[in-house]
């Protein structure tokens, strides 16, 4: 299952994503969105997650905590619509 974290912080890196999602099971990708002239992060990633159950409870577990100072959103990502 591929999630949606927001709200995070500029400072938080895929190491540090990975090891806050890795209690609730395996992971398959961590992608933090970056801005592609600065580099820097936009303040929200997606990981993926190889069991969907883990992934469930992830995201009950996590949605509305706070790390690094600011309470993150967490959900299922939605597929990307093509702006056609």
């Amino acid at each position: 299952m591929n999630i949606y974290v927001g709200n995070l912080s500029y400072k938080l890196n895929e190491d540090d994503l990975r090891q806050v999602f890795e209690e609730y099971g395996e992971i398959t990708s961590v992608k933090i969105i970056k801005d592609k002239y600065s580099g820097r992060s936009k303040g929200f990633a997606f990981v993926e997650m190889a069991d969907d159950d883990e992934a469930k409870t992830a995201i009950n577990e996590l949605n509305g905590t706070e790390h690094d100072g600011r309470k993150i959103v967490v959900n299922e990502a939605r597929p990307r619509q093509d702006n056609k």
